[in-house]
Order: structure tokens, then C-alpha cells, then sequence
């Protein structure tokens, strides 16, 4: 079996999406729709759980929304005015259906459902201290961890416990809940994970991006601070900040890639921002050739702006098929190399001949630009150049994106000469961090401070890693060793 993919395989991939609304007859189907929107954040499942005034209802599925939530009887067992969904892709926990989320508990206080997007930096740690006090966990996911901490606080109200539980966690999180007596809503103290409130009419909405609200109509109102928690009882919206203030530094990558370019990303355009981002990549690194073309979808915005910067014509030199399934199967090793033509296939009559510029978002393990190049090569192009609308992926993110160990991340173990030579192009080059920042409406990077979290691109990580650092911690048998030794 191979994936049908190759071109996106080889991304960083968002853990998920969420998206919550209170307050509307038919709230499991505002839901699905707005999941439908999301569905790029997470491929591997989705689930809904909803809140007739009485009792939870859920349904998850791994799988696509599509075919899981277009029954009516499905989506109509899911009955209530309150509901919040997931699409899942995991980077903690194996893809099983026991961690597809929302996660469902019943705890003193009554209901309680959980959906999460982000990474708990220390969830191993604290799962540990709960199983040792006599917790049981029923999934291997992160989140049922923010689960057991609010069931386990000596809080008196729900909200007090939920925001204890939130203190005792490290990472990133948007988070929507759902209980007995309304919504909770709530973003990490840095805001690295996104997180937007909207309306239609008296309904309120939440969503990880401001596209899942257009689907369904609702006006977008705001993002989510950092470290805000909005809880929504019978209509009525309260804000509370029991974190205290901090600089923010949400993901710098959803502008690069994560986000839909439809979308608006604390205040700013996707599509705007890769726009200009390629244009920076422009004035930066400039080429000799005939023709800018995107890796589609991800490097088309950016290479448009680095044609209109660099008067280079933008062409489509590689055509994308979007109505191939996730994987195919194939009858043998001898034609599974075939199966990169399934999903992209190049423009051979306006390639050949021609010197190229390929514009692409990332570089993470090669193996998506060798085969981009090798393509363009039998199309007939006379020169390949590779350009990269962000710096070089030199670490791993534990903020809730799949992202290769640091080893395996070719960045982090070759120069970007080595890099070109492995993908075999005539030259290569990234935008740099201040380039980057720039197309941000930033005058330049601030080492000290920065703006944004850009941790996979600089190591900087503006959160501690407890669970990285005791993995990375020898352990006792190889300390005597080395003594010893």
C-alpha cells in the first residue's frame, strides 16, 4: 500500500481542528459543516458530542466527515442546542478510536467533553502522578489527561477546576467544552495554537480558523486571547483571564502552511501574508528563468507574490488531481513509484525547455523535492530551482504538529548545499527568519522577545518541554555504566 499523497506526505501536519456552537436547534449540523471547513487540520477522525439539556450524545469515526457526519440519522441522533467537534491528526496517541476526540467523561459535577487542539508538553509526566493516585485512563491521548486533573481537583465549581487543571499543564491548547451547564472555550497562555469566536444571530461559535465560520454564515467577532477562557451559559458570554498577562507567540507556521489561505489568522490574511511572503523570497533570493511554478496547493500564494516581485511569469507546471482516494493499492513493488502521478502530474508542453523556479512552503524530510525536481527533469525543464517561502525546518515542534524527529529532518542534518544536492536541483535557497517576520508586518526578528512562536525554524521553544527533557535524561543504569566504563 502507498499513499496517494506523495507530495503532501512529506508536510508538517496540524494536529486538528475544533469547532464549538452554543446556542442554535440544529447544533450538531452547524457543527459537521464547520468540521467540513477544518478538514485539512486532521484526516485520520472526527467526532461530535452534543448536549440536549440532559444527556450527551456522541458519534466519532476515523475517517474524513465526509461519509461519517452526511447521514441525516447520524447527525440527527445528536440531539441539542450545544455541540463542539474534532478532526483529528495525531502526533500523541496511536490512531485508534479510543483517541478520537471529543473525549467524553462522567465526572461528580456531571458531563464533561473535551476537544482539543495542541500538544500537553508534559502529559506523560502527569499521566504517570495520576495513575500512581489511582486514575484510569481510557485512551493514550494527551487530552483525556486535562480530563483527570479537573475530575481530580479539590476546587469547589467546575470552572475553578478547569482552570487548575489548566495550571498544572504545559504546551499548547485551544480547547472547547462542554458541560451541564454550558461552553468553555479557551486558548494557552501564549496563544500558540489558534482560536476564533463568531456569531449568527444569538448563536456563538468557536472554530480554529475563521473559514469554518463562513461555511455556516456566522460573522467573525474576534480571536480568542491567549490564556482567555470564554464560557457561554444560556446566551449570556463572560470573559476570564486567570493566567495573567503574557506576551503572545502563536505558531508562526499556520501562515506559512497550517491555515487555509481564506482565512484570517490573529487579524491577519493567510492568503496576504504568503502573498508578500513570496515576494520577500523574491527580493532575497533571486533567479534567471522563464517561469515561477507552484508545488501545489501549499506554494501557490507565495509564488504568486514571487512572480509579481520578480516580473518572472506564474505558470501552473504542475497539475494536481484532487479526486484521488488516500491510498491505492498496489499489485507490486515494480509500479509503486507510478504512484506519485496518481495525485500530480507536470504540464510537459509548457515545462520543456524552460528554466524553473519551484516554489514550495517547507522542506522537511527531501523526499517530496527529490521527487518534484526528478519530475520536472523528465517533463524536458532545461534548469530546476528550488525556492522556500520559510527557513530551513532544523527542529521539531511539540506543540501539536507531526513533525519528524530532529535526526530524520534534512535541515537539521545537512548545509542547503547538501540539501540541493540531495534533491538533485540546480540551486536552492529558503527565506530567511527576518524575511519571514517581514511579511508579517514585523521590522525585524526580536532574538529576546519574539512575536511569534518560530521554534521549528530556531529552536526556541517559548515553553518548558518536561517530557522531552526526561526522555533526553540518561537513566540510571546508563550513568553507572558510564562510570564504570
Amino acid at each position: 500500500m502507498i499513499t496517494t499523497h506523495p507530495f503532501d506526505d512529506d508536510k508538517l501536519h496540524e494536529e486538528c481542528g475544533v469547532f464549538g456552537v452554543s446556542g442554535t436547534a440544529d447544533a450538531a449540523a452547524m457543527v459537521a459543516l464547520g468540521l467540513h471547513a477544518l478538514q485539512h487540520r486532521g484526516q485520520e477522525a472526527a467526532g461530535i458530542t452534543s448536549f440536549d439539556g440532559k444527556e450527551f450524545h456522541t458519534h466519532r469515526a476515523l475517517g474524513h466527515v465526509a461519509g461519517n457526519f452526511d447521514s441525516g440519522d447520524v447527525v440527527g441522533a445528536l440531539k441539542g442546542e450545544t455541540a463542539c467537534g474534532h478532526v483529528r491528526y495525531s502526533t500523541t496517541g496511536e490512531t485508534a478510536l479510543r483517541n478520537v476526540q471529543p473525549l467524553y467523561a462522567e465526572l461528580a459535577s456531571g458531563g464533561f467533553a473535551v476537544a482539543h487542539n495542541g500538544n500537553i508538553s508534559n502529559a506523560v509526566k502527569l499521566r504517570r502522578e495520576l495513575v500512581r493516585h489511582g486514575s484510569i485512563f481510557q485512551s493514550t491521548s494527551d487530552t483525556e489527561t486535562i480530563i483527570h486533573l479537573v475530575a481530580t481537583s479539590r476546587y469547589r465549581t467546575l470552572l475553578d477546576r478547569f482552570i487548575d487543571a489548566l495550571k498544572q499543564v504545559e504546551g499548547a491548547y485551544s480547547l472547547i467544552c462542554m458541560t451541564n451547564e454550558g461552553m468553555i472555550a479557551c486558548r494557552d497562555p501564549l496563544g500558540i495554537r489558534p482560536l476564533v469566536m463568531g456569531r449568527l444571530g444569538d448563536t456563538v461559535i468557536f472554530a480554529s480558523e475563521t473559514v469554518a465560520l463562513d461555511i455556516v454564515g456566522a460573522k467573525y467577532e474576534r480571536s480568542v486571547e491567549p490564556g482567555e477562557l470564554i464560557v457561554v451559559t444560556n446566551g449570556e458570554v463572560r470573559s476570564h483571564h486567570p493566567f495573567g498577562k503574557q506576551p503572545a507567540r502563536p505558531c508562526i507556521f499556520e501562515h506559512v502552511y497550517f491555515s487555509r489561505p481564506d482565512s484570517i489568522v490573529d487579524g491577519s490574511s493567510v492568503y496576504t501574508v504568503r502573498k508578500e511572503i513570496g515576494a520577500q523570497l523574491a527580493a532575497e533570493n533571486p533567479v534567471d528563468a522563464d517561469l515561477v511554478i507552484p508545488v501545489p496547493d501549499s506554494g501557490t500564494p507565495a509564488a504568486i507574490g514571487y512572480a509579481q516581485e520578480s516580473g518572472i511569469p506564474f505558470e501552473l507546471g504542475i497539475i494536481r488531481s484532487h479526486y484521488v482516494g488516500r491510498t491505492f493499492i498496489q499489485p507490486g513493488d515494480g509500479v509503486r513509484h507510478l504512484g506519485v502521478k496518481l495525485k500530480h502530474n507536470a504540464n510537459k508542453p509548457l515545462v520543456a525547455g524552460k528554466k524553473i523556479v519551484l516554489i514550495d512552503d517547507s522542506i522537511v524530510r527531501g523526499t517530496t523535492s527529490l521527487k518534484i525536481v526528478q519530475m520536472m527533469r523528465d517533463a524536458g525543464a532545461a534548469e530546476v530551482h528550488m525556492r522556500i517561502a520559510s527557513p530551513p525546518t532544523q527542529h521539531s515542534c511539540f506543540y501539536g504538529v507531526d513533525t519528524p524527529e530532529r535526526k530524520k529532518l534534512l535541515a537539521a542534518r545537512k548545509s542547503i548545499e547538501e540539501m540541493r544536492e540531495y534533491i538533485q536541483a540546480d540551486s536552492l535557497s529558503f527565506l530567511s527568519i527576518e524575511g519571514l517576520y517581514r511579511a508579517l508586518g514585523e521590522t525585524s526578528r526580536d532574538a529576546a522577545m519574539p512575536s511569534f512562536c518560530d521554534a521549528c525554524f530556531t529552536g526556541a521553544y517559548p515553553t518548558t518541554l518536561t517530557d522531552l527533557d526526561e526522555r533526553e535524561q540518561p537513566d540510571q543504569l546508563t550513568l553507572l555504566a558510564e562510570r564504570l566504563g
